[in-house]
C-alpha cells in the first residue's frame, strides 16, 4: 500500500495526457488479441486518447523495429503512459532507458530471454538493465503480474519490481493477463490520465 499512495502522488504532479498500448509479440491484428482493444475503447468512453497500432515485426518483436515504431508511429513521449504487455512491457522498459515518459504500466514483463531463441532474436536481453535510467524517465511506473503465469517465473517480475521501484500487484491465479478483459487495469490507467474532455 505504501508504494502505491507514493506512486499516485508523484503521478498527480505530471499526469499522463495519452496512453500508448504496446502488445505481446505473436498478436497480428492487435484489437482482436487479448484486453488490448477492450481497454482502448474503455479509455475512449472516458475520453482519454490512446493509441494502439499494429507492430511492425510482430512475432520476433525486435526492438530493432518496436523502439523507433514507439517513438516515431506510436508517438511515446513525456505525455504519455506506455501500457506494455510481455513483449510490449519489454519493449517499454527499454524505451524508458532512452526517451522521458509520463509513466509505465509493465504487465507480465521479463528480464531475460528465458532460454528461448525467438525472444534472444528480438535483442532486448543482449545487455543489462539500465534501471536508473528507467526509474529517471519514467515518473511513475506500476506492475501487474501472476505467480501462475506459464511463460514468466515470478522472480523475473520480482527483479522489474526492484529494479523501477514499481508499484506491483501481484495475483496467485491470472496466468499471462491473457483475457478478453482487466478492469484493475482499466482502474490504474484511470488514476494516471487525464481524459482529454
Amino acid at each position: 500500500k505504501k508504494h502505491a499512495r507514493r506512486g499516485f502522488a508523484r503521478a498527480q504532479h505530471g499526469m499522463a495526457s495519452r496512453v500508448v498500448i504496446v502488445p505481446g509479440n505473436g498478436c497480428v491484428h492487435v484489437r482482436d488479441a487479448n484486453w488490448y482493444g477492450w481497454l482502448e475503447r474503455e479509455l475512449q468512453k472516458k475520453g482519454v486518447e490512446v493509441a494502439l497500432k499494429d507492430m511492425p515485426d510482430p512475432y520476433v518483436a525486435r526492438e530493432t523495429a518496436w523502439i523507433p515504431f514507439m517513438h516515431d508511429e506510436l508517438s511515446c513521449g513525456e505525455d504519455t503512459l506506455i501500457v506494455g504487455h510481455s513483449s510490449g512491457a519489454v519493449a517499454a522498459l527499454r524505451y524508458a532507458e532512452r526517451y522521458k515518459v509520463a509513466g509505465l504500466v509493465v504487465v507480465s514483463g521479463c528480464v531475460s530471454d528465458l532460454g528461448d531463441a525467438n525472444e534472444r532474436k528480438s535483442g532486448y536481453y543482449s545487455r543489462p538493465w539500465q534501471w536508473d535510467s528507467i526509474r529517471a524517465n519514467a515518473r511513475v511506473v506500476y506492475q501487474f503480474g501472476s505467480s501462475d503465469d506459464p511463460f514468466i517465473p515470478e522472480h523475473e517480475m520480482r527483479t522489474i519490481e526492484e529494479g523501477t521501484q514499481a508499484n506491483m500487484t501481484m495475483y496467485s491465479a491470472r496466468g499471462h493477463f491473457m483475457d478478453p478483459t482487466f478492469p484493475e487495469l482499466l482502474a490504474t490507467v484511470l488514476q494516471l490520465v487525464q481524459p482529454v474532455s
